[in-house]
């Protein structure tokens, strides 16, 4: 029997990008870099960690587990579900915001690896299932349980598996399969638009090559958030690619749609040569481009300055109770970042007394927090929260 070819993969990138797709792109880069500006860094951080409960929540979402704000909120906390069936959900959405964590700390430093990478992506499979419970490794298949080993590729006969209508390759061609991947999507040397497009079209064929037993698609998700940073299209983590990839820019079945399209072989001689369908690599890659152009432009309306004063102003006066008093200490940290304590009654205008009632009370609603008792206090934007502060974040009928 032949020896399957790592080229079964190819086209692997664009021959060339239509006048539509430059347009896409170019605002993408715009919108992006704007994305928060006007926001205090200390203010922004704060946002990026909601984000990342969003992200969790909308990669949750897509593998079909509904993961609830509440609950997010909750495991962050180490507050478990006693049913280890929503503990497991939590465990999973943990995971997935401490992973990309640890991805914007590390783009932040200066330290963050190719995301192309077979090393990194073993990393990131290995580093989500790092405190996962026996379990949550354990994957049914017709012949019986496999034991999943986090951050080990597919290797063995029994690893192999149909997805859909797609039959991956096969587990003892996986790894060089991965060095293929990496040799033609690493980002090293790439400009911004050559990355971009590199992100898209990676990350449908790191689901092609399917190198894990599974978590495949939750990986696949965390290195295009690797890669957008490293495209400079992050926005300090502003922005998440998975609420985009679950809720499509017509329907929720897009996703999946446009994966299975862009596994299509090759339908002639106009379709470039390749093994796969080089047009609908490129419809999948526009249609990417445009899923991420959209998510950066909801943001970027969700968390101006002004839109999200007005929405903060109401959550902490009609929902926390808090008077106008207390408002004020919350549009002050709001502007400058952070605020001491002893500043609340000159900034409020009462008296310590007054002033201390009404820091006391947005801390314990979870508005205000600092990481010392003592400590100055900054914006917090819990999950829990969302809903009234960013109603379009969350799908409503999972809250």
């Amino acid at each position: 029997m032949a020896e399957e070819t790592t080229c079964r993969i190819e086209p692997c990138l664009l021959t060339s990008y239509s006048p539509k797709l430059a347009e896409l792109i170019a605002e993408l880069v715009a919108v992006s870099t704007t994305l928060g500006s006007a926001l205090h860094p200390t203010t922004a951080g704060s946002l990026a960690e909601l984000v990342r409960a969003m992200n969790c929540y909308y990669s949750n979402l897509i593998e079909g587990h509904n993961t609830r704000p509440r609950e997010i909120e909750r495991a962050l906390r180490e507050d478990f579900d006693e049913d280890d069936a929503r503990r497991d959900l939590q465990l999973e959405a943990r995971a997935h915001i401490r992973v990309q964590r640890r991805l914007d700390a590390q783009f932040d430093s200066g330290e963050l690896g190719e995301p192309a990478s077979k090393r990194f992506i073993c990393w990131l499979h290995r580093e989500f299932y790092r405190d996962a419970p026996p379990r949550m490794l354990e994957v049914e298949r017709e012949g019986g349980t496999i034991v999943m080993t986090p951050g080990a590729l597919r290797t063995l006969p029994e690893h192999d598996n149909v997805v859909g209508r797609h039959r991956p390759p096969a587990s003892d061609r996986v790894a060089a399969f991965m060095e293929y991947f990496e040799s033609r999507y690493a980002l090293e040397g790439q400009g911004r638009v050559a990355r971009i497009v590199t992100m898209a079209a990676s990350h449908h064929r790191l689901n092609y090559i399917h190198p894990f037993i599974d978590g495949n698609g939750r990986v696949s998700r965390l290195m295009s958030h690797a890669m957008a940073l490293k495209a400079g299209i992050g926005a300090h983590g502003l922005w998440s690619i998975s609420r985009g990839l679950a809720r499509g820019l017509a329907d929720r079945g897009e996703y999946r749609r446009m994966m299975d399209e862009a596994d299509s072989p090759r339908r002639g001689d106009l379709d470039g040569r390749g093994n796969l369908s080089l047009e609908a690599l490129t419809a999948f890659v526009s249609w990417f481009v445009e899923v991420a152009l959209d998510q950066v432009q909801l943001m970027s309306e969700l968390f101006d300055l002004d839109s999200l004063g007005r929405r903060l102003h109401g959550y902490v006066v009609g929902t926390v109770g808090a008077t106008e008093a207390g408002w004020l200490l919350v549009e002050e940290v709001l502007r400058r970042g952070e605020m001491p304590r002893g500043d609340a009654a000159k900034v409020s205008g009462r008296s310590e007394r007054s002033a201390r009632d009404q820091l006391k009370l947005l801390t314990g609603a979870g508005v205000l927090a600092s990481s010392t008792p003592k400590g100055p206090v900054s914006l917090r934007f819990l999950p829990s929260a969302a809903d009234e502060l960013f109603p379009r974040l969350f799908v409503a009928q999972a809250q």
